[in-house]
């Protein structure tokens, strides 16, 4: 079983930057794919942006793309989420996911089975 927890979320103007972090323990860091989802009031949960095991692929949702960044350091086990040039639109509770299974990758939610406990990002305009 392996646990999450998330920090770094808080209230930022339009156009600023925030850094998730997520530490994850319980198992073996390194050997898993990771991933950011968020979930705005009255909405369903979204995929934000994943990375395999290694960190050679990433993916990213296109709402984000080109200004989100996810990166992870194994040594750390954690996995970090940089967002730059944030918009009212990106506020919402962020949270970090694990892969259900070692060294496979896939940046859909069914296939991360660990979850935190999420994060609250307000973007004000």
């Amino acid at each position: 079983q392996v646990q999450l927890v998330e920090s770094g979320g808080g209230l930022v103007q339009a156009g600023g930057s925030l850094r998730l972090s997520c530490v994850a323990s319980g198992r073996t860091f390194s050997s898993y794919a990771m991933g950011w989802f968020r979930q705005a009031p009255g909405k369903e949960r979204e995929f934000v942006a994943s990375i395999t095991w290694s960190g050679d692929i990433t993916d990213y949702a296109d709402s984000v793309k080109g200004r989100f960044t996810i990166s992870r350091d194994n040594a750390k086990n954690t996995v970090y989420l940089q967002m730059n040039s944030l918009k009212p639109e990106d506020t919402a509770v962020y949270y970090c996911a694990a892969g259900k299974y070692p060294f496979s990758y896939s940046s859909t939610s069914p296939s991360f089975g660990s979850w935190g406990q999420g994060t609250q990002v307000t973007v004000s305009s």
